[in-house]
Protein backbone atom coordinates (compact mmCIF):
# COMPACT_ATOMS: atom_id res chain seq x y z
CA UNK A 1 0.00 0.00 0.00
CA UNK A 2 1.85 3.20 -0.74
CA UNK A 3 1.21 6.82 -2.90
CA UNK A 4 3.75 8.53 -4.93
CA UNK A 5 3.79 11.94 -6.61
CA UNK A 6 5.11 12.63 -10.01
CA UNK A 7 5.05 16.54 -10.79
CA UNK A 8 1.59 17.47 -9.04
CA UNK A 9 -0.06 14.03 -9.37
CA UNK A 10 -0.17 11.64 -6.78
CA UNK A 11 -0.54 7.69 -7.53
CA UNK A 12 -1.30 4.55 -5.79
CA UNK A 13 1.38 1.96 -6.83
CA UNK A 14 0.46 -1.50 -5.10
CA UNK A 15 -2.90 -1.97 -4.04
CA UNK A 16 -5.14 -0.23 -6.02
CA UNK A 17 -8.57 -0.60 -3.68
CA UNK A 18 -9.63 -2.96 -1.26
CA UNK A 19 -13.15 -4.98 -0.11
CA UNK A 20 -14.49 -6.17 3.05
CA UNK A 21 -15.93 -9.64 3.41
CA UNK A 22 -15.58 -10.51 6.90
CA UNK A 23 -17.41 -8.70 9.43
CA UNK A 24 -14.24 -7.99 11.39
CA UNK A 25 -12.80 -6.05 8.41
CA UNK A 26 -16.33 -4.07 7.67
CA UNK A 27 -15.78 -3.13 11.36
CA UNK A 28 -12.91 -1.74 10.74
CA UNK A 29 -13.70 0.18 7.52
CA UNK A 30 -16.70 1.62 8.87
CA UNK A 31 -14.67 3.46 11.40
CA UNK A 32 -12.40 4.53 8.62
CA UNK A 33 -15.40 5.70 6.54
CA UNK A 34 -16.76 7.71 9.74
CA UNK A 35 -13.55 9.99 10.08
CA UNK A 36 -12.87 10.16 6.34
CA UNK A 37 -9.98 8.25 5.77
CA UNK A 38 -11.97 5.86 2.95
CA UNK A 39 -14.69 6.04 0.98
CA UNK A 40 -16.43 3.78 -1.45
CA UNK A 41 -15.25 3.83 -5.03
CA UNK A 42 -17.23 1.56 -6.86
CA UNK A 43 -18.99 -1.85 -6.43
CA UNK A 44 -17.04 -3.19 -9.42
CA UNK A 45 -15.21 -2.44 -12.95
CA UNK A 46 -17.46 -4.64 -14.92
CA UNK A 47 -21.01 -2.84 -16.80
CA UNK A 48 -22.88 -4.07 -13.76
CA UNK A 49 -20.75 -4.61 -11.19
CA UNK A 50 -20.90 -7.27 -8.71
CA UNK A 51 -22.57 -5.02 -5.52
CA UNK A 52 -19.40 -5.18 -3.25
CA UNK A 53 -18.40 -2.06 -2.52
CA UNK A 54 -14.96 -1.20 -3.22
CA UNK A 55 -13.16 1.15 -1.05
CA UNK A 56 -9.99 3.62 -1.84
CA UNK A 57 -8.70 6.20 0.78
CA UNK A 58 -9.08 9.66 -0.27
CA UNK A 59 -5.68 10.92 -0.10
CA UNK A 60 -3.81 8.03 -1.47
CA UNK A 61 -3.15 4.50 0.21
CA UNK A 62 -0.24 6.00 2.23
CA UNK A 63 -2.55 8.42 4.19
CA UNK A 64 -4.42 4.82 5.62
CA UNK A 65 -1.10 3.36 6.50
CA UNK A 66 -0.14 6.75 8.60
CA UNK A 67 -2.87 6.63 10.21
CA UNK A 68 -2.73 2.82 11.38
CA UNK A 69 0.98 3.54 12.35
CA UNK A 70 -0.17 7.14 14.10
CA UNK A 71 1.26 6.26 18.07
CA UNK A 72 3.50 2.98 17.07
CA UNK A 73 7.30 3.32 17.57
CA UNK A 74 7.89 3.21 13.23
CA UNK A 75 11.44 3.18 12.38
CA UNK A 76 12.50 3.80 8.65
CA UNK A 77 15.84 3.60 6.86
CA UNK A 78 16.52 0.24 9.37
CA UNK A 79 17.54 -2.55 7.21
CA UNK A 80 16.91 -6.14 9.29
CA UNK A 81 19.46 -8.50 8.07
CA UNK A 82 19.11 -11.36 10.49
CA UNK A 83 17.28 -12.30 13.69
CA UNK A 84 19.27 -14.64 15.89
CA UNK A 85 17.86 -15.81 19.56
CA UNK A 86 19.16 -14.41 22.98
CA UNK A 87 18.73 -15.52 26.47
CA UNK A 88 15.78 -14.21 26.90
CA UNK A 89 14.67 -12.58 23.92
CA UNK A 90 15.58 -12.08 19.79
CA UNK A 91 18.29 -10.56 19.03
CA UNK A 92 17.13 -8.13 15.75
CA UNK A 93 20.35 -7.16 13.80
CA UNK A 94 20.03 -4.36 11.79
CA UNK A 95 23.18 -3.35 8.98
CA UNK A 96 24.32 -0.68 10.91
CA UNK A 97 26.04 -2.98 13.20
CA UNK A 98 23.18 -2.07 16.32
CA UNK A 99 20.49 -5.03 17.58
CA UNK A 100 17.51 -4.87 19.15
CA UNK A 101 16.11 -7.09 21.91
CA UNK A 102 12.90 -7.77 20.82
CA UNK A 103 10.30 -9.87 23.72
CA UNK A 104 8.08 -11.59 20.57
CA UNK A 105 8.53 -10.80 16.82
CA UNK A 106 5.74 -10.59 14.16
CA UNK A 107 7.04 -10.81 10.72
CA UNK A 108 5.52 -9.58 8.00
CA UNK A 109 7.28 -9.66 4.46
CA UNK A 110 7.35 -11.75 1.52
CA UNK A 111 8.24 -15.18 3.12
CA UNK A 112 11.87 -15.33 0.95
CA UNK A 113 12.86 -12.28 2.64
CA UNK A 114 11.42 -13.39 5.91
CA UNK A 115 13.19 -16.73 5.71
CA UNK A 116 16.49 -14.63 4.46
CA UNK A 117 16.32 -12.66 7.74
CA UNK A 118 15.36 -16.09 9.76
CA UNK A 119 18.18 -18.26 8.71
CA UNK A 120 20.45 -17.62 11.92
CA UNK A 121 16.99 -17.70 13.96
CA UNK A 122 17.38 -21.67 14.58
CA UNK A 123 13.48 -21.93 13.72
CA UNK A 124 11.95 -25.21 11.84
CA UNK A 125 9.95 -23.77 9.24
CA UNK A 126 7.71 -26.00 7.64
CA UNK A 127 8.30 -27.02 4.55
CA UNK A 128 5.58 -25.74 2.40
CA UNK A 129 5.92 -22.19 3.39
CA UNK A 130 9.47 -22.58 2.35
CA UNK A 131 8.21 -23.58 -1.00
CA UNK A 132 5.65 -20.47 -1.39
CA UNK A 133 6.16 -19.08 -4.61
CA UNK A 134 5.27 -15.21 -5.48
CA UNK A 135 3.79 -13.82 -8.93
CA UNK A 136 6.04 -10.57 -10.01
CA UNK A 137 4.23 -7.37 -11.10
CA UNK A 138 5.58 -4.73 -13.47
CA UNK A 139 3.87 -1.51 -13.78
CA UNK A 140 4.40 2.08 -15.03
CA UNK A 141 2.55 5.25 -13.47
CA UNK A 142 1.79 7.89 -15.99
CA UNK A 143 0.79 11.67 -15.66
CA UNK A 144 -0.74 13.28 -18.35
CA UNK A 145 -1.98 16.46 -19.68
CA UNK A 146 -5.39 15.82 -19.56
CA UNK A 147 -8.32 13.04 -18.88
CA UNK A 148 -7.40 9.71 -20.13
CA UNK A 149 -10.19 7.23 -21.41
CA UNK A 150 -10.76 4.81 -18.64
CA UNK A 151 -14.67 4.61 -18.55
CA UNK A 152 -16.60 4.95 -15.44
CA UNK A 153 -15.96 4.11 -12.65
CA UNK A 154 -12.37 4.63 -14.18
CA UNK A 155 -11.08 0.96 -12.87
CA UNK A 156 -10.20 -1.91 -15.50
CA UNK A 157 -9.26 -5.91 -14.15
CA UNK A 158 -7.90 -7.55 -16.89
CA UNK A 159 -8.75 -5.37 -19.96
CA UNK A 160 -6.56 -7.58 -21.90
CA UNK A 161 -3.35 -9.75 -22.20
CA UNK A 162 -1.07 -7.31 -20.83
CA UNK A 163 -3.10 -5.26 -17.76
CA UNK A 164 -3.99 -7.27 -14.51
CA UNK A 165 -5.42 -3.42 -13.19
CA UNK A 166 -5.55 -0.01 -14.85
CA UNK A 167 -6.70 2.61 -12.07
CA UNK A 168 -7.16 6.67 -12.47
CA UNK A 169 -6.11 8.24 -9.47
CA UNK A 170 -8.41 10.93 -10.56
CA UNK A 171 -11.89 9.04 -10.25
CA UNK A 172 -11.27 7.39 -7.18
CA UNK A 173 -10.57 10.56 -5.76
CA UNK A 174 -6.68 10.26 -5.05
CA UNK A 175 -4.93 12.76 -7.19
CA UNK A 176 -6.36 16.17 -8.80
CA UNK A 177 -4.18 15.97 -11.30
CA UNK A 178 -4.81 13.24 -14.63
CA UNK A 179 -2.93 10.24 -13.66
CA UNK A 180 -3.22 6.42 -14.28
CA UNK A 181 -1.50 3.60 -12.50
CA UNK A 182 -1.05 0.33 -15.23
CA UNK A 183 -0.21 -3.09 -13.70
CA UNK A 184 0.90 -5.66 -15.75
CA UNK A 185 -0.14 -8.92 -15.38
CA UNK A 186 1.58 -11.99 -13.78
CA UNK A 187 2.13 -13.53 -17.47
CA UNK A 188 3.51 -10.39 -18.95
CA UNK A 189 5.68 -9.84 -15.91
CA UNK A 190 7.41 -12.84 -15.82
CA UNK A 191 8.06 -13.19 -19.36
CA UNK A 192 9.64 -9.31 -19.33
CA UNK A 193 11.31 -9.36 -16.14
CA UNK A 194 14.44 -9.48 -17.39
CA UNK A 195 13.99 -6.82 -20.01
CA UNK A 196 16.29 -3.68 -19.59
CA UNK A 197 14.02 -1.44 -17.24
CA UNK A 198 13.57 1.43 -20.68
CA UNK A 199 12.50 -1.40 -22.58
CA UNK A 200 10.04 -2.87 -20.56
CA UNK A 201 8.59 0.83 -19.71
CA UNK A 202 8.27 1.77 -23.36
CA UNK A 203 6.23 -1.87 -24.08
CA UNK A 204 4.43 -0.49 -21.26
CA UNK A 205 3.63 2.81 -22.24
CA UNK A 206 3.12 1.43 -26.07
CA UNK A 207 0.33 -0.94 -24.40
CA UNK A 208 -1.35 1.98 -22.67
CA UNK A 209 -1.87 4.18 -25.51
CA UNK A 210 -5.96 3.00 -26.14
CA UNK A 211 -6.08 3.84 -22.86
CA UNK A 212 -4.80 7.43 -22.82
CA UNK A 213 -7.06 8.91 -25.32
CA UNK A 214 -5.85 11.99 -27.02
CA UNK A 215 -3.47 12.82 -23.98
CA UNK A 216 -0.24 13.12 -23.66
CA UNK A 217 2.01 11.74 -21.74
CA UNK A 218 4.12 14.07 -19.41
CA UNK A 219 5.93 11.91 -16.72
CA UNK A 220 6.32 7.96 -16.96
CA UNK A 221 7.66 6.29 -13.40
CA UNK A 222 8.31 2.64 -13.72
CA UNK A 223 7.51 0.12 -10.68
CA UNK A 224 8.51 -3.40 -10.06
CA UNK A 225 7.49 -6.03 -7.19
CA UNK A 226 9.58 -9.16 -7.15
CA UNK A 227 7.05 -10.71 -4.69
CA UNK A 228 4.04 -8.95 -5.92
CA UNK A 229 1.04 -12.22 -5.24
CA UNK A 230 1.30 -15.32 -3.29
CA UNK A 231 0.70 -17.92 -5.80
CA UNK A 232 -0.67 -20.52 -2.37
CA UNK A 233 -2.23 -19.52 0.88
CA UNK A 234 -1.19 -20.88 4.18
CA UNK A 235 -4.16 -22.98 5.61
CA UNK A 236 -4.23 -20.38 8.88
CA UNK A 237 -4.47 -16.69 9.43
CA UNK A 238 -0.73 -17.14 10.67
CA UNK A 239 2.14 -19.13 11.87
CA UNK A 240 3.34 -19.54 15.34
CA UNK A 241 6.54 -20.48 16.48
CA UNK A 242 6.51 -20.96 20.39
CA UNK A 243 9.69 -22.81 21.14
CA UNK A 244 12.42 -21.13 23.48
CA UNK A 245 12.33 -17.97 25.13
CA UNK A 246 10.35 -15.86 22.93
CA UNK A 247 7.75 -16.37 20.29
CA UNK A 248 7.98 -15.58 16.40
CA UNK A 249 4.50 -14.98 14.13
CA UNK A 250 4.67 -14.98 10.14
CA UNK A 251 1.81 -13.33 9.19
CA UNK A 252 0.87 -11.14 6.10
CA UNK A 253 -0.71 -12.12 2.20
CA UNK A 254 0.44 -15.40 2.13
CA UNK A 255 -1.81 -16.46 5.29
CA UNK A 256 -5.16 -14.65 4.95
CA UNK A 257 -4.99 -14.02 1.16
CA UNK A 258 -3.64 -11.31 -1.51
CA UNK A 259 -5.78 -8.32 -0.19
CA UNK A 260 -5.57 -5.58 1.70
CA UNK A 261 -8.31 -7.52 4.02
CA UNK A 262 -6.53 -10.49 4.16
CA UNK A 263 -2.96 -8.83 5.35
CA UNK A 264 -5.33 -7.15 8.53
CA UNK A 265 -7.43 -10.55 8.96
CA UNK A 266 -3.54 -12.20 9.22
CA UNK A 267 -2.27 -9.36 11.20
CA UNK A 268 -4.85 -9.21 13.57
CA UNK A 269 -4.40 -13.03 14.22
CA UNK A 270 -0.66 -12.48 14.91
CA UNK A 271 -1.52 -10.48 17.36
CA UNK A 272 -4.38 -12.20 19.35
CA UNK A 273 -1.70 -15.12 19.05
CA UNK A 274 0.99 -13.22 21.04
CA UNK A 275 -1.71 -11.56 23.23
CA UNK A 276 -2.65 -15.48 23.89
CA UNK A 277 0.77 -16.47 24.55
CA UNK A 278 1.48 -13.90 27.03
Amino acid sequence: MATRRVGPARLDHGAQFFTARSETFRQEVARWVEVGLVHEWCRGFGPDGDGHPRYAARAGMTTLTKYLADGVDVRCSSLVFAVRPGAQCWDVCLDDATSIPADALIVTCPLPQAFSVLVSSDVEIPQALRETEYDRTLSILVTLDRPGAIPAPGGLQNPDDVFGFIGDNVSKGVSEHPAITFHANAEWSETHWDDEREASTAALLAHARPWLGDAQVLEVSPKRWRFATPRTIWPTACWTHVDGAAPLVLAGDAFAGPRVEGAVLSGLAAAAALIALS
